[in-house]
């Protein structure tokens, strides 16, 4: 299965609704860009919440016609678990049919188990850094900052979720990492190299795509902040940096997502400055980021950071931590800086403020960077480690797989 021209037989199992939000919308979109890139789809997602291109089989697990499980009455832990062993039991039945299997973390555990019996290659989508490390680098700054998480909070210490997790890392032939940042946290734990599979995130450029119209270079800088205002996102850092920079003066702050009540209280005072607008979830994120000039995700821990693709498609200059996607190359598509360094962040802002040519340079190369970080690119790329998988599993060797091209990473 290393010719180009084989159509690669791709079972994609997804234990929540794909097309909702957040890593739904993802799945969904990486189902979107296989498609577009030729691989032989069969989906198993618990239910489907868009459709899907013509051609992707899609078989639903806890939905039928337009019933399906509510995940709210009988908990997502046991609807995953159910979605997981349903998958399992499809497999044995499709013995010869299945080049290789998508998993997701959390519901993937018995899938991978029938699918070594099954002598079938899989890979585990790692949307996020290694969850141990996940939750002590967030445990250890709520400290910091004196923030107690709820308990089912997704980033909140949960010894099964880890034991479950760490479980699935061993079984899985390949962790697909969207960042070396993931890669790092995974090397960190002792996993082999050769297990750790590169490929990214994209954007849909239908979406988000930049303004036509020219930018008033005299009016003040405008910063935006989208996802869930959570500490994990580094939210505080990025508050401290605009009004530590010149560009809070005369500039605003859009902050675009829903805060922990206990994280926003704590920010209160700096959330009350008056070029500080908070506004909540927003359906209206593409505009948004046509309107900005800067991106901030200043995330303490991150396994992507989809909003900087879709931001670079928009024509948006993404400031960003080392825990992002390096997609955002320093002084090339956007600036870069290191983890909690607000003195460093404070001075992109304020550099970027007041020099608008150097805001103009990264914005243009960022612009050029896009056509490499669509969906589609995305597809082809994930379609490329498929069959890197699938060879090196039938030749016994643990090598093989495609690095990132440099084009991606330069901008260039």
């Amino acid at each position: 299965m290393t010719d180009r021209n084989d159509r690669v037989r791709v079972l994609y199992s997804f234990p929540l609704r794909l097309g909702a939000d957040r890593v739904c919308y993802t799945a969904w979109q990486q189902v979107n860009g296989l498609a577009a890139a030729g691989a032989d789809l069969l989906v198993f997602p618990a239910s489907l919440a868009r459709p899907v291109p013509a051609g992707v089989r899609v078989s639903p697990t806890l939905a039928r016609g337009n019933l399906r499980l509510p995940f709210r009455v009988v908990g997502t832990v046991r609807a995953v678990a159910l979605h997981d062993r349903i998958v399992a039991r499809r497999i044995e039945k499709l013995a010869g049919q299945i080049d290789i299997i998508h998993t997701w973390p959390t519901g993937a555990l018995e899938t991978l188990k029938a699918a070594a019996r099954q002598g079938i290659p899989t890979v585990l989508e790692r949307p996020n850094a290694h969850t141990g490390f996940a939750m002590a680098v967030v445990q250890r700054e709520c400290d910091r900052l004196g923030i107690v998480l709820p308990p089912d909070h997704e980033h909140a210490y949960n010894a099964e979720k880890l034991r479950k997790e760490e479980q699935e890392y061993r079984l899985a032939t390949r962790l697909l990492c969207p960042s070396e940042f993931v890669v790092k946290t995974f090397l960190d734990k002792g996993f082999a190299k050769e297990q750790l599979a590169r490929h990214i995130y994209g954007f849909d450029e239908k979406l988000y795509h930049p303004d036509a119209k020219p930018r008033d270079t005299k009016r003040g800088l405008t910063m935006l902040f989208v996802g869930v205002c959570a500490v994990r996102k580094g939210v505080h850092y990025a508050l401290e940096a605009w009004l530590k920079s010149s560009a809070c003066h005369d500039g605003t702050f859009l902050i675009a997502g829903e805060f922990l009540p206990d994280y926003q209280e704590k920010l209160a005072a700096m959330l009350s400055h008056p070029s500080v607008k908070v506004l909540g979830h927003r359906n209206d994120v593409p505009e948004l980021m046509r309107k900005s000039d800067i991106l901030v995700l200043p995330s303490i821990e991150e396994g992507f950071g989809l909003v900087i693709t879709e931001a670079m498609g928009s024509g948006c200059v993404p400031l960003a931590s080392e825990a992002c996607t390096e997609i955002c190359s320093h002084m090339k598509t956007g600036l870069m800086h290191k983890v909690g360094d607000v003195e460093a962040l404070t001075q992109h802002i304020t550099m970027l403020h007041e020099d608008r040519a150097l805001l103009e340079m990264l914005r243009t190369g960022s612009l050029k960077a896009c056509s490499e970080i669509t969906w589609k690119a995305a597809g082809a790329r994930l379609l490329d480690v498929y069959r890197a998988t699938i060879a090196a599993h039938r030749t016994g060797v643990s090598s093989g797989l495609p690095q990132t091209p440099d084009t991606i990473c330069a901008g260039a």
